[in-house]
């Protein structure tokens, strides 16, 4: 079944509603604030969404251009994340939020106007366009998680989660080919509790390995903002049980994850 293009479109531009509103009324203090992401504050985890909006509306209108750029970064080291982190650290919050938001608006218009059958380079594999949008709206939910952390505010769930959750599952041969580790051949099922109380499910209901539990518990594993222990699943079955060691739903080298909280998390309402 084709994805519905504009559908996707609406759901990423009402993320980055989400992530303007809690930036909107930030002191510049707040913007120096330390986040979860070792050494990065609430300015770097914008810059970060800033930068690669623009990357990913470049693959989008001249991809051999991203290509040579992309290979430049990677040639510079794995950590150009942090890199270009460190580039953007001089600029307050005025000048990153309307960096964001052009960029993001630039990246909306560019996606409505591209060939749904294209296939776009990015830092990992190549993807379809309804899976960089995907994409981009997972890496907005997970570096506003960062930014909400550091703020000490809460974060209502909402049916978006089913995209980030979507985006983690397809991810899972390129999260064991990054550790450099084969993928398991057991088929796995997750069924994860959703926000507004119904089930998603993927895979085979008669799987014998099994990932269940609440779908921002997963979503916050597999985007790397919690430790699997810290988020209310329960995981079944050799093969789940290697995917969610190492699960990371973002292209890149592997990531370091995050360290369990002490005594354990609640990840919130499901």
């Amino acid at each position: 079944m084709a994805a519905d293009i504009p559908a996707l479109l609406v759901d990423l531009a009402a993320e980055s509603v989400d992530v303007e509103a809690i930036l909107a009324p930030l002191p510049a203090v707040d913007w120096l604030r330390a986040t979860p992401a070792d050494g990065w504050t609430v300015g770097d985890q914008v810059s970060h969404l800033a930068y690669f909006d623009q990357a990913a509306l470049l693959s989008v209108t001249d991809p051999d251009r991203f290509r040579a750029q992309a290979a430049a970064l990677a040639g510079g080291g794995d950590d150009f994340p942090d890199r270009i982190a460190a580039q953007f650290r001089h600029l307050g919050g005025a000048e990153l939020l309307p960096w964001f938001q052009a960029a993001r608006r630039a990246l909306l218009d560019g996606y409505a106007a591209a060939d749904p059958a294209r296939r776009l380079p990015w830092y990992g594999p190549d993807m379809g366009l309804a899976s960089s949008i995907t994409a981009r709206l997972m890496e907005t939910w997970a570096h506003a998680q960062d930014i909400y952390d550091a703020l000490g505010l809460d974060r209502e769930p909402t049916g978006r989660l089913r995209h980030v959750a979507h985006i983690g599952i397809g991810a899972r041969a390129y999260s064991f080919a990054v550790h450099g580790q084969p993928l398991p051949d057991a088929p796995i099922r997750v069924e994860l509790a959703a926000p507004d109380g119904s089930q998603w499910t993927w895979g085979p209901a008669d799987a014998a390995d099994r990932v269940t539990g609440p779908a921002l518990g997963f979503c916050l594993a597999v985007t790397q903002r919690r430790h699997r222990d810290d988020v209310g699943l329960t995981v079944t079955g050799p093969a789940a049980s290697a995917w969610m060691a190492i699960a990371q739903s973002f292209a890149g080298p592997a990531g370091p994850g995050r360290a369990p909280l002490p005594g354990g998390a609640d990840p919130g309402p499901a």
